[in-house]
């Protein structure tokens, strides 16, 4: 079974039922949940962890029997590393992209398909990765 990295992004939209984006994002984890196996790192879980207090609260919200959580190789840390400073050589803004390099660098360097709603930067600078992104 292949995997699908869930950006942060979309778990966000169905936790905060985003007004806009909660009925895509919903629909996208569903379906994508059906085919694949669902995945996250540790920088989607630190993202996503503003929403609560307490570590015991998040693990209720993101529960290991239908998420599972994996590391972030390290030939994906020195991937997401050479797209930021592509991204930072070509005028890119200094403000906190990195994690999305990560995230980005992790489902390319494990050859999963990404599930996000902001599929710009990954498209530019992980031209291979597969997205599932709104059209």
């Amino acid at each position: 079974m292949t995997a699908v990295l869930v950006d942060s992004n979309v778990l966000l939209d169905i936790m905060t039922e985003d007004p806009i984006w909660f009925g895509w994002s919903a629909a996208a984890v569903e379906s994508a949940a059906e085919r694949h196996r669902l995945v996250i790192n540790a920088i989607v879980f630190a993202e996503v962890s503003v929403r609560y207090s307490r570590i015991e609260d998040l693990d209720t919200a993101l529960p290991k029997g239908l998420i599972d959580r994996e590391p972030i190789p390290y030939e994906a840390a020195f991937l997401a590393g050479k797209c930021f400073l592509a991204y930072r050589r070509r005028g890119g803004a200094k403000q906190s992209t990195l994690p999305d390099f990560l995230i980005g660098a992790h489902a390319a360097a494990a050859g999963y398909r990404l599930l996000t709603r902001d599929a710009g930067r990954y498209r530019t600078y992980f031209p291979r990765l597969q997205l599932i992104a709104p059209d």
